[in-house]
């Protein structure tokens, strides 16, 4: 089994608000060992780690993409979600795009739709890293 140190999860749609499901999955991230980049257009740091403002500046092959913005933001990042290349995208409740699904699987991008959170929680997404 891989070692989660090892492990990097990029989270679209960062929150420095605490009551935030992003903010949550983070904070839980952080706790469990893995590797966070959050990524927030305007917002400084989350949790004492640095934003990256836009996909672009993500490093490339992260283990897991986790989406908490709306449909119609992810839409448009259809080709900057592709360049940056991740095994596995969770698209969380509320953040559904069938569209961008299928162009993300057709680009050889494994789509799960599934609350990081819970996923956490209750100890399923190490087996989402090494599956």
């Amino acid at each position: 089994m891989m070692h989660p140190t090892m492990n990097t999860v990029v989270i679209l749609g960062a929150s420095d608000k605490a009551e935030r499901y992003s903010n949550r999955a983070q904070k839980l991230l952080m706790e469990q060992g893995f590797s966070v980049v959050p990524v927030h257009p305007t917002l400084e740091t989350v949790e004492g780690v640095p934003i990256v403002h836009i996909l672009a500046d993500v490093p490339r092959h992260p283990d897991v993409l986790t989406v908490y913005v709306n449909p119609e933001h992810s839409a448009a990042l259809v080709d900057d979600i592709r360049a940056v290349a991740p095994k596995t995208v969770i698209f969380n409740p509320g953040t559904e795009h069938p569209g961008l699904e299928s162009d993300l699987t057709a680009s050889g991008i494994r789509v799960i739709r599934a609350c990081t959170v819970t996923l956490l929680v209750t100890g399923q997404f190490k087996s989402i890293i090494i599956s």
